[in-house]
């Protein structure tokens, strides 16, 4: 199970002031490909604007502290931001976890279509999530 870096979430209160920042004072650029599609009605219904460097994305994404209550998860992934990997095989990766004694809130597709996340926290309190793609057809992209 390969991990590879894909985004940084930062939550926050104004999406658009934060998007202004990472834009025009960072120079990101707008992100337009490879974009997730969320799932509002079932588990985050919060705005988010995409940013990026060219290689690694930026999800600036509206704080809500309340979506781990709605979905019934432990780790919730927008109360304060997260560090995202991609992976190749996310059942090889939860048994990895589950070997080792790290609890995980397994969102399945509960805020993104096609993408397979699980969010847990490392010692210091920092949310991961990682997560793998599939197309409409179950298969692994």
């Amino acid at each position: 199970m390969k991990l590879k870096l894909h985004h940084i979430n930062l939550s926050t209160t104004d999406v658009e002031h934060m998007n202004n920042f990472y834009q025009h004072i960072l120079g990101l650029n707008e992100e337009h490909e490879g974009l997730p599609v969320l799932e509002k009605e079932r588990g985050y219904a919060g705005d988010v604007a995409f940013v990026s460097d060219g290689d690694i994305q930026t999800h600036l994404a509206a704080r809500d502290i309340e979506a781990g209550f709605r979905t019934g998860m432990i780790v919730n992934p927008v109360s304060r931001g997260h560090i995202a990997y991609r992976c190749d095989d996310i059942e090889a990766f939860k048994a990895h976890l589950d070997e080792n004694d790290v609890p995980y809130s397994d969102w399945g597709e509960r805020a993104v279509a096609g993408w397979h996340q699980i969010f847990f926290y490392d010692p210091e309190g920092n949310v991961i999530e990682v997560h793998q793609v599939r197309d409409k057809a179950n298969k692994v992209l």
